[in-house]
């Protein structure tokens, strides 16, 4: 058996390193939502020869409001408020027919440029979504903090519950503020979804570990540390072993998925490994912690 809790400090200096830059920047820069948040158009076009600034210049000349404009390789993706259909027909053949102005003779305007995206959300659709996205994920952690409260009998292990699902949330939410910072990464519905999902597997990872500590102090005369301890090396292998076979999935849709859903996978990615992480390190510390209290150890 091995002594888990005598690391406790060790636990808490990990998630601290990880959760403090991830707050911060949640506190300064906040997550970089897409138009499915923010409402908006998204527009991906590449073949253009012209340069950013002239894609600039034509859209402002069509009075379009611009939030950012962005080149990776070949492909421009500029973000604007919500426009008709109509005005970027406009813009794109202007930009296409002078874009064209650079190929061969024998090249069409359209072979100068090639849209690959054109996608609008209202401002209404996109407030929509974050506020059904708020009671979705306060509503599920009331009723995660009655379950497990209900049933292991004491609202301790709810609330320990409760604050492994908040770290593995944070941990999620604040390197996505990071990537959003720094290399532009937006959160969409798909982040939703992997926040969501991260959201039960803390939880049903920290309830197997739970109810193993409950059926040791049925069945054994122990000290409550030693339950722990009994309890967590009697469900590591199996913790990590069924979480390996995630990783490796989601680590093949990160590599081999395309980028429609490489950062949804990325999502879940870091999700798995912290659920997988706090249900021992987190969630268990702070339960003995919570329970010593209580009896006045």
């Amino acid at each position: 058996m091995i002594n888990f809790l005598k690391y406790r400090q060790i636990y808490l200096a990990i998630s601290l390193a990880v959760l403090v830059p991830g707050v911060y920047s949640l506190l300064n820069w906040g997550l970089k939502p897409s138009i499915d948040f923010s409402g908006g158009t998204v527009v991906e076009i590449t073949n253009y020869e012209l340069g950013i600034t002239n894609l600039e210049d034509k859209l402002k000349e069509k009075n379009v409001e611009i939030e950012s404009i962005r080149q990776d390789n070949d492909i421009i993706t500029v973000r604007t408020k919500p426009i008709d259909r109509s005005v970027w027909e406009e813009v794109k053949t202007e930009l296409a027919t002078e874009s064209a102005q650079l190929q061969t003779e024998e090249s069409t305007a359209s072979a100068g440029l090639e849209e690959l995206r054109f996608e609008t959300v209202g401002p209404v659709l996109g407030k929509e979504l974050l506020n059904k996205t708020l009671i979705a994920a306060s509503i599920a952690i009331v009723v995660i903090l009655l379950y497990v409260a209900w049933a292991f009998k004491s609202v301790t292990y709810g609330i320990s519950a409760v604050i492994a699902l908040f770290h593995d949330v944070l941990v999620v939410t604040g390197t996505f503020s990071l990537l959003g910072h720094f290399f532009g990464v937006e959160v969409d519905v798909l982040f939703v979804t992997a926040l969501l999902t991260t959201m039960s597997f803390s939880v049903h990872d920290t309830i197997v570990v739970f109810d193993r500590i409950r059926e040791s102090i049925r069945t054994e005369k122990l000290p409550f540390d030693a339950t722990i301890n009994k309890a967590l090396s009697e469900t590591m292998s199996r913790s990590v072993n069924n979480s390996m076979t995630i990783i490796f999935m989601l680590l093949a849709l990160v590599l081999l998925g395309g980028d429609t859903v490489k950062w949804f996978a990325v999502a879940l990615l870091i999700g798995t490994i912290s659920g997988t992480y706090s249900s021992p390190f987190v969630a268990t510390p702070i339960l003995y912690l919570l329970q010593s209290r209580k009896h006045g150890n």
